[in-house]
């Protein structure tokens, strides 16, 4: 069965975190390691409720703040040091651009709120036919229903798809669905066996 939909993750896949000086840099300051920063920002209950749409971004980020006894007022400047390592791969970007036309494109994105205006900013948003942003669903990765929405909307068979992600549950999950997966770990590795696929 040919390839007709091949859908990528967001965080750790387009955007990738490529310095870790400024998140070490800023959990120093808090008295804490890396990991524990990174656990409330991205593995605490608001973090995940706000992946679920049942709270906004903004109040995930006031919960972050309160935790870290600092006022709200420094949540942007928080959050700039937080994601300062943080790199968008262009030259992936404008891969996924190429395939626009010759295979139907989607981003399945467990996230907060803001990433479509993020992605809209960023110029990120118009190589994709459609965005699954989990925050909009109301269902996160590894559920099989968030695979199902993006399968849906593509309007494609799971066999026709492919799945490319950083987090091996969540290949497992979408092969579980029938679709294919990649597991994201090497840019150049992963787009050789992408386009291997789709030459089958």
């Amino acid at each position: 069965m040919s390839i007709r939909a091949v859908f990528f993750d967001f965080g750790g896949v387009i955007m990738r975190t490529e310095y870790q000086s400024p998140r070490q840099r800023l959990a120093e300051r808090f008295g804490m390691d890396y990991d524990d920063i990174d656990k409330i920002v991205f593995g605490s209950e608001s973090a995940l409720r706000a992946s679920m749409g049942e709270i906004k971004e903004e109040a995930h980020w006031a919960e972050v703040l309160k935790r870290l006894k600092r006022p709200a007022s420094e949540a942007k400047s928080f959050q700039d040091e937080f994601f300062g390592g943080d790199v968008i791969d262009r030259g992936l970007v404008e891969f996924i651009r190429s395939l626009r036309g010759k295979v139907y494109t989607g981003l399945i994105s467990n996230a907060w709120s803001g990433l479509r205006e993020f992605i809209t900013k960023e110029k990120v948003i118009d190589v994709f036919d459609t965005a699954i942003i989990s925050a909009e669903v109301g269902t996160i990765k590894p559920s099989a229903r968030i695979y199902e929405v993006a399968l849906e909307q593509a309007k494609v068979g799971a066999s026709e798809a492919v799945f490319i992600d950083d987090v091996p549950v969540n290949i497992e999950a979408c092969e579980k669905v029938g679709m294919r997966g990649i597991l994201f770990k090497d840019p150049q590795e992963s787009l050789d066996h992408l386009k291997r696929l789709l030459k089958n």
